[in-house]
């Protein structure tokens, strides 16, 4: 690395958010642009491969984080994914497109003070990013960067569990990005033809010959470096050694809800007397930076199945040989499939308001760490996690060393209602597992068991099996309060010339997958930036 470099904007981490925002603004010829990202390219197969994204969770693309003792389980630590590639959650999710609920969005606007942000207001920017292959019209697009598609490869037993769904009383839904959320269907998917559609592939890469755009990996960023209270560049650690990479207008961090506040925090801004506790000058005391972290709580549930009639038989060579042959002639077959083919949106207990609970079904058992493996070797999987969970977390520095990962409690089942919520959601998956579509596929529910099922046997196995559901946000909650961290500009409260572009400026977290949202917000943020009138009503 050279010993100055120097650009309009310095993005810091290249993930969903920051792959989308480095190609926005280096569309402007008269901006120049570098990204820092932690992680290495995404050369591996694994990671473009849609069936393999199972293989991507561990240290060679993720920062290897897990949580703290988790007090209302046991004081359990759990492994919590967060990518460490370029592309970031993009490059090793599951690829389901999914946006919220348009209600949550209103939320941001009607509860949580963020003027600009209702569904309205964002909707044409999730239309922008959109280049859906088979639905178009008012809520989707069909031109955009990132490419959504129907599953190019379902799994027998998916329709089988969508006909299970059902026949428990849930109602089809073709499009859960539509407006209207309740039911169940098939996922739409970030891949298309066998490819991974991740940001790094749909907007990065085809903006890579530009000149004035520069993407450095396998840098750690240690600091926002200030100037009179401006954010003036980042220190970062390359294999050159020490350099500060300096930023002429903004520096705009991207680093997603755990690399964001972390970095904040060793850049003296967060709550006060933790900062000087650690040895670290106080910029600006920001008390919200690293608190309010949200995320789902999910659940698994794991069925052996008849006749190894699941995705697990094609752990046997002749079976993978066999899906080689049909991916490499036509590019079909199950290599071309996420896993996570069908899902659905539904209520828990009374159908009252919005669903609060989604479940993801996949034709195949073994993916998650942790889970135990089915004795017969071929298993189905229906996870669960509560869409709007109650519980608030935080992140905080473990030190001032940028080297060490931070402390990650996103406090689970602190709130009594998500414990009863998430009983609720298994006893309701149970239902659908029940009926008659899928019982002639199921030879016995392998895990918890039907030996669990009292309610305190249940609350037993909630708290020991729950984990993740990868969706950490809200750390550095946007609003038009001083007490938010950002203001709906996205840029941080107390300071110049920096702002936050990811997941944790979130105020809620929203009803689904995040990883859509992600890439709105960057969108979003581009235009703000570049100081553009936007799509939306209101620009802020």
């Amino acid at each position: 690395m050279a010993d100055v470099l120097e650009a309009d904007f310095v993005i810091v981490g290249g993930g969903s958010s920051g792959c989308a925002l480095a190609a926005r603004l280096s569309a402007d010829p008269a901006c120049s642009v570098i990204l820092l990202e932690a992680g290495d390219r995404d050369r591996s197969l694994y990671i473009h491969l849609p069936v393999t994204y199972y293989k991507t969770t561990g240290s060679a693309f993720s920062w290897g984080y897990e949580t703290a003792p988790q007090k209302h389980q046991g004081d359990i630590r759990t492994p919590y994914t967060q990518a460490r590639v370029i592309g970031g959650g993009s490059s090793i999710n599951a690829q389901i497109y999914i946006r919220g609920n348009p209600q949550d969005f209103d939320g941001w606007r009607d509860d949580h003070g963020c003027t600009g942000w209702g569904y309205q207001d964002v909707l044409p920017y999730f239309v922008r990013a959109e280049g859906n292959q088979r639905l178009a019209g008012k809520t989707h697009g069909t031109d955009g960067p990132l490419l959504v598609s129907d599953p190019a490869y379902v799994h027998p037993l998916s329709y089988s569990w969508l006909q299970a769904c059902q026949q428990a009383g849930l109602e089809p839904n073709e499009d859960f990005n539509s407006g209207t959320q309740a039911g169940c269907g098939l996922y739409q998917v970030t891949n298309r033809a066998g490819r991974r559609s991740s940001t790094a592939n749909c907007y990065l890469r085809p903006a890579l010959d530009r000149p004035n755009l520069r993407v450095i990996t396998s840098v750690q960023a240690r600091r926002v470096v200030f100037e009179n209270r401006r954010a003036a560049g980042v220190e970062v650690d390359a294999k050159g050694g020490r350099r500060t990479v300096r930023a002429r207008r903004e520096v705009i961090l991207t680093a997603g809800a755990i690399g964001t506040p972390k970095l904040l925090m060793l850049s003296g801004i967060g709550p006060a007397a933790e900062l000087k506790a650690h040895g670290i000058e106080v910029v600006r005391d920001s008390p919200n930076v690293g608190r309010n972290l949200q995320d789902h709580l999910d659940i698994f549930m794991i069925y052996e199945v008849l006749r190894a009639n699941s995705y697990d038989k094609y752990k046997k060579l002749h079976w993978q040989a066999w899906a080689g042959i049909q991916f490499g002639l036509f590019r079909s077959g199950p290599i071309t499939s996420n896993v996570v083919e069908a899902g659905a949106f539904w209520w828990s207990g009374q159908r009252e308001g919005l669903p609060d609970v989604q479940f993801h079904f996949l034709a195949g058992a073994g993916v998650e760490a942790g889970i135990p493996d089915v004795p017969g070797g071929a298993g189905c999987t229906l996870n669960a996690y509560l869409v709007r969970p109650k519980s608030r977390g935080s992140v905080t520095l473990r030190s001032a060393e940028p080297s060490d990962h931070p402390v990650i409690d996103p406090n689970f089942l602190d709130h009594p209602d998500d414990l009863e919520g998430t009983i609720a959601s298994v006893r309701l998956g149970r239902k659908i597992m029940a009926q008659a579509a899928m019982q002639h596929h199921i030879a016995r529910e392998h895990y918890p068991g039907t030996e669990i099922e009292s309610e305190a046997e249940l609350e037993a196995f909630v708290r020991a099996a729950s984990r993740t559901g990868y969706h950490p946000s809200c750390t550095c909650r946007m609003g038009e309060d001083e007490a938010a961290v950002v203001d709906t500009g996205l840029r941080v409260r107390g300071v110049d010339g920096l702002r936050i572009s990811d997941a944790s400026v979130m105020p809620q977290l929203v009803s689904g997958n995040t990883n859509a949202t992600t890439i709105m917000i960057a969108e979003r943020a581009a235009d703000m930036i570049l100081g553009n009138r936007g799509l939306e009503r209101g620009a802020a």
